[in-house]
């Protein structure tokens, strides 16, 4: 994965899927976090981001997954246990097949992130601002009605 120690920074480069279903967008948290994200992981070397994004779906949910347009490109800073970090990610809308499990929005589905355990949970996209969703841009963002591809730089 890319992912080193710089300095006082941790830099990574992340691929995310925003799965919109019903007025609703999946959202996922390691076990033990009091903060949620878009579901997806970090970039392997010699890997697009798109495929980061299916295979990362696959691994942890056992799902395959259809990766559609890059909606944004985020550079993001913040501190995490700690220390700094400086991401940049690569945002997708995504969809799943039209039978699959996660599509239930009644309940939240566990998958797996090497030993700890992930939680996925559908929120409607009206309450997100009452949600820990970090980046904190994306409270806003993914209640717009069309998103368009954007370059954000995220602050704190």
């Amino acid at each position: 994965m890319i992912s080193f120690h710089l300095g006082s920074h941790k830099f990574q480069v992340r691929a995310a899927a925003i799965f919109i279903w019903q007025d609703s967008v999946l959202l996922h948290r390691l076990e033990g976090d009091s903060f949620w994200a878009l579901p997806g992981g970090r970039v392997e070397p010699g890997e697009d981001a798109a495929k980061t994004v299916v295979r990362e779906l696959r691994e942890e949910l056992e799902q395959d997954v259809v990766c559609g347009a890059l909606t944004y490109v985020v550079e993001n800073f913040f501190e995490d246990r700690g220390r700094q970090n400086h991401e940049i990610g690569f945002y997708f809308q995504a969809s799943f097949a039209a039978r699959s499990r996660l599509l239930d929005s009644t309940q939240s589905h566990i998958g797996i992130e090497g030993s700890r355990r992930l939680e996925f949970r559908w929120f409607q996209l009206a309450s997100l601002s009452g949600v820990d969703l970090r980046p904190s841009f994306l409270r806003h963002s993914l209640s717009e009605p069309t998103p368009h591809f954007k370059h954000i730089v995220q602050q704190g």
